[in-house]
């Protein structure tokens, strides 16, 4: 293969790589935010692409995000790849605090209180023997309630956050074209001034 490792990676370095990057979480967040800067929509179409993915990531279906955000994006017209690039706010350092955080605010939506009024949850017990019922009364239906509230409040930040990257960018990048133009008009004209002269 063309581009392979001469030495390959270790199985420890994959699942290393996969909760932390090989540079840095500041330079990928860079990296994503670029991505999204540079789409060839409109602001607004970027911004509700984003904000469909981060509001998609904080559901517990894990493995239907893209999906469920190419749907948002349908209904709110907003840019599929963006919607993509958005669902990476599910990641190892944050889908803990999101589970967390829907599951006890579903919890209390749903039964009045933070903490659950029926059996103990075993996680080991509930996978190995329970039932798709037993799961989803006791995880899912809280963690899918309570992530509606958080979803919508994260999705509207991130919507206004993009949404003014998204402007500021196009107008620094309009001024960078305008200046390279002048430029290259100034280094044009001072050539055909030389070749006039000589």
């Amino acid at each position: 293969m063309l581009f392979r490792r001469r030495k390959p990676d270790s199985l420890y370095d994959r699942v290393r790589t996969l909760v932390w990057p090989r540079r840095s979480f500041s330079r990928s967040w860079l990296y994503i935010s670029k991505r999204v800067l540079r789409l060839s929509a409109s602001p607004h179409s970027i911004a509700a692409g984003v904000a469909a993915g981060v509001f998609a990531s904080t559901t517990p279906f894990l493995g239907f995000h893209i999906i469920m955000a190419t749907i948002i994006c349908y209904l709110i017209r907003g840019n599929v790849i963006a919607a993509a690039i958005g669902t990476t706010f599910a990641n190892p350092l944050t889908l803990p605090l999101l589970w967390a955080g829907t599951l006890e605010l579903g919890r209390f939506i749903l039964y009045g209180t933070f903490k659950y009024g029926g059996e103990p949850l075993h996680l080991h017990h509930i996978l190995s023997h329970g039932s798709f019922a037993s799961t989803w009364d006791q995880w899912l239906k809280p963690m899918a309630v309570g992530s509606i509230p958080i979803g919508l409040v994260m999705a509207l930040i991130f919507y206004f956050v993009t949404r003014a990257a998204a402007n500021a960018f196009r107008v620094q990048r309009r001024k960078r074209l305008a200046e390279r133009a002048r430029r290259r008009a100034a280094s044009a004209n001072g050539l055909d001034a030389r070749m006039a002269a000589s």
